[in-house]
């Protein structure tokens, strides 16, 4: 299913759904953060998705980094919350979504990495290499917040 992300766009479509969703911002003991490459975008990301019904928002970011990396976490903090009503995701199926995501940092603890079928490839990004990226806007801010490891950005 094909995805397309606006922000701030007047022809944006309307939200017909309203989605509360966990990410992870995962760092191994070299200060790398692990990203993947979205197969509904081609972008890069923290891994992450929506919350089930019987989960909190924690576990819901564990089990997404589990299932779109093959890696094991542990929420360690709170990046940050991320509310943007200017931030709209409309997909193939006509869905047009209204994501609030709540960004957790995370530490590796095991597992081993793989590509799910939610991504093209998963990789460890040192600091200095994200910059090049592509990568939407939304994610892009969370990704400073997380490196940057500053107070939880609340917005």
């Amino acid at each position: 299913m094909a995805r397309t992300e606006y922000y701030d766009d007047p022809a944006a479509p309307v939200p017909n759904s309203l989605v509360t969703a966990a990410s992870a911002a995962v760092f191994d003991g070299s200060g790398r953060l692990l990203l993947q490459r979205r197969t509904d975008n081609g972008l890069w990301a923290m891994p992450g998705g929506v919350m089930e019904m019987t989960e909190s928002l924690p576990e819901a970011a564990v089990r997404e980094v589990r299932e779109e990396t093959g890696y094991d976490v542990e929420v360690t903090g709170l990046v940050g919350t991320y509310t943007d009503a200017r931030h709209i995701i409309a997909y193939s199926d006509g869905e047009v979504r209204r994501q609030f995501n709540v960004c957790f940092r995370a530490a590796l603890v095991g597992g081993q990495l793989r590509v799910s079928g939610e991504s093209h490839e998963v990789r460890w990004f040192a600091p200095e290499e994200l910059d090049g990226l592509a990568m939407h806007h939304t994610q892009r801010l969370r990704v400073g917040h997380a490196v940057q490891g500053a107070a939880p950005h609340l917005g």
